[in-house]
């Protein structure tokens, strides 16, 4: 522990009987999300005996494990061993990561939130699709619901407070936007963010062996088009809504 009482990073906590948490930081960062992902696809190519899973947060690392297979205190040892082998903040990404280019519609009635958002970001709505639709943006993790990714981070400029009020109902392929971070919404729901542009993307495919569209360390950038060539292109493409995919190179 540190002199203010505060936990020194990269710090193991216990969760419950069956989990430990390797957390990089107390808030998002680029390199404390950076350091999840590369830890946790290090993690990957270990073999610890009795290791169940590993999911990522914005800046920890879940690991579920079989307490008859292997103690905390055991796979603690393994995890702190790892741990020293390289500073995490500055690893490489891991590889298989991919690069996403979604055509996307910015305000009109099918993403009615642009103009409150651009307002508050202290730009006109072109500005604000200027800004938006270039920010080439990592998926930092996957939660809240099946496949729903949380994206950043944006400029300064996007450091916006979710709303006060719930938006009652976003649909599926909503980009929202709150706190320098886009969300793309897998399924209809409510939100407190801004809905700030829509896509034509399907993010959960449980007909497919792999039912997640995207995984954790993606890259996209939403594109902005025409609402009229936005909907062609969903009709066209009803899965991805013409989004267009490619291999990171490492």
């Amino acid at each position: 522990m540190s002199g203010q009482g505060l936990p020194e990073f990269p710090v193991i906590r216990t969760v419950g009987l069956q989990g430990l948490l390797v957390t990089f930081a107390d808030a998002l960062s680029e390199p404390s999300n950076r350091a999840a992902l590369a830890y946790q696809a290090a993690l990957r190519q270990v073999a610890i005996d009795g290791m169940v899973e590993t999911s990522t947060s914005l800046a920890s690392v879940f690991v579920r494990f079989d307490p008859s297979l292997v103690s905390h205190d055991q796979l603690r040892a393994q995890l702190e061993s790892l741990l020293a082998e390289q500073d995490w903040y500055g690893a490489p990404l891991p590889e298989g990561r991919r690069f996403w280019r979604v055509p996307t519609v910015y305000g009109t009635d099918l993403a009615p939130q642009l103009a409150e958002a651009a307002d508050a970001a202290g730009m006109n709505e072109a500005q604000a699709i200027d800004s938006l639709g270039s920010a080439r943006v990592r998926v930092l993790t996957i939660g809240f619901a099946a496949s729903q990714p949380y994206l950043g981070t944006l400029g300064e400029e996007w450091d916006l407070p979710r709303q006060t009020a719930l938006t009652p109902m976003v649909p599926s392929g909503a980009l929202v936007q709150a706190i320098r971070q886009f969300v793309l919404f897998t399924a209809p729901a409510p939100t407190g963010w801004r809905h700030v542009g829509q896509t034509g993307m399907r993010l959960f495919r449980p007909e497919m062996d792999d039912p997640f569209a995207l995984r954790a360390g993606d890259e996209m950038i939403f594109e902005p088009v025409a609402k009229a060539d936005f909907l062609r292109l969903r009709e066209g493409d009803p899965n991805n809504g013409g989004a267009i995919v490619a291999e990171i190179a490492s």
